[in-house]
């Protein structure tokens, strides 16, 4: 079938594109928000097809995917078509609510012309969605081509503005295992990071400023070990990516974490001095990590794997493709 949907989440939608189906993606002359096109810093298959808004008009849609509320409008506006009455249309949740946790209304809420698909449990669970239909499909990683080697004495961290958004990210813990190894952080804006949390750790933690994916990949590989401080977010990708990898990960025990690794694939805890302690234990004994970390590939891809992510959408599209016919 025919999908439009934006470049939003390149990691998932890396996953999503992987499939049997034609994918339409906007792009605008400043490849901003609402136009970003294909991927420039990961190769996506030739089934995605960069699409104008002024060609959308006259193109042959199947379904929209939807991942932002301004979206519905968005998609309404360039097809000529209402968004869920004249074209099929699912909006896929990547977040955690804001605001009156537990109580937080999804603005998809109460909703009888699309499903609701959140991308893990724990969203499902804390989102009000009223009486929308709701549908989880957990998170697929495109398996990646590096494997663990750790043969670095430091620590790895994956994240974008932690300056920003520095305890939703956990950026604040960051200092604490500086004194453990240095830590070495991945992202989108990450550049301010050691003036932001100052010495003496500053002089710990070397920044590497949105690198493309494969590249950054292949280095947390060569690290001990992957840190995974976010105290309030969905489910991090570049933490199964890592775990998909081999890595062993230290893990603060908060959101879908708590079921992504169990304890067999790494250390888990609210306690950050665990944590802490963790890092000692992976950095003094190489051995441990790698065993760690062969049992962190196995968990990420049997229930992380690309063909069970992509059957578990299959499903789902061919559902609502036939409801609305």
């Amino acid at each position: 079938m025919n999908i439009l949907l934006w470049h939003v989440h390149g990691s998932w939608t890396t996953a999503f594109v992987q499939g049997k189906h034609h994918y339409l993606v906007p792009v605008t002359p400043d490849r901003g928000p609402y136009g970003l096109g294909r991927a420039r810093t990961y190769p996506w298959p030739d089934n995605v097809v960069e699409v104008r808004p002024g060609q959308l008009a006259t193109a042959e849609v199947d379904l929209v995917i939807l991942q932002r509320p301004e979206e519905v409008e968005l998609a309404t506006s360039w097809l000529g078509r209402v968004v869920g009455r004249d074209v099929p249309a699912i909006y896929v949740e990547h977040n955690t609510p804001k605001g009156d946790v537990p109580h937080t209304r999804h603005p998809m809420a109460d909703r009888n012309d699309l499903t609701v698909v959140q991308v893990t449990h724990f969203n499902e669970l804390f989102w009000d969605t009223g009486a929308s239909r709701t549908r989880v499909i957990e998170h697929g990683v495109v398996a990646p081509a590096a494997s663990y080697t750790g043969d670095l004495d430091r620590l790895a961290v994956v994240t974008n503005e932690p300056v920003r958004r520095r305890r939703v990210t956990g950026a604040d813990l960051i200092p604490r295992f500086t004194r453990v190894a240095p830590v070495d952080v991945y992202g989108i804006g990450v550049s301010g990071l050691p003036a932001a949390l100052g010495p003496p750790a500053a002089s710990r933690i070397t920044p590497y400023e949105d690198v493309p994916q494969a590249a950054m990949q292949a280095e947390v590989a060569r690290r001990r070990a992957y840190l995974h401080l976010c105290r309030w977010t969905s489910l991090g990708l570049s933490l199964i990516e890592a775990m998909a990898m081999g890595v062993p990960v230290i893990v603060l025990g908060t959101t879908e974490a708590v079921a992504a690794v169990p304890p067999s694939a790494g250390v888990l805890a609210t306690r950050v001095q665990t944590l802490v302690d963790a890092a000692h234990w992976l950095i003094d004994e190489p051995d441990a990590a790698r065993r760690l970390g062969a049992e962190a590939r196995r968990v990420a891809l049997a229930r992380y794997g690309l063909d069970r992510f992509l059957a578990d959408w299959d499903e789902l599209l061919q559902e609502e493709l036939c409801a609305s016919r």
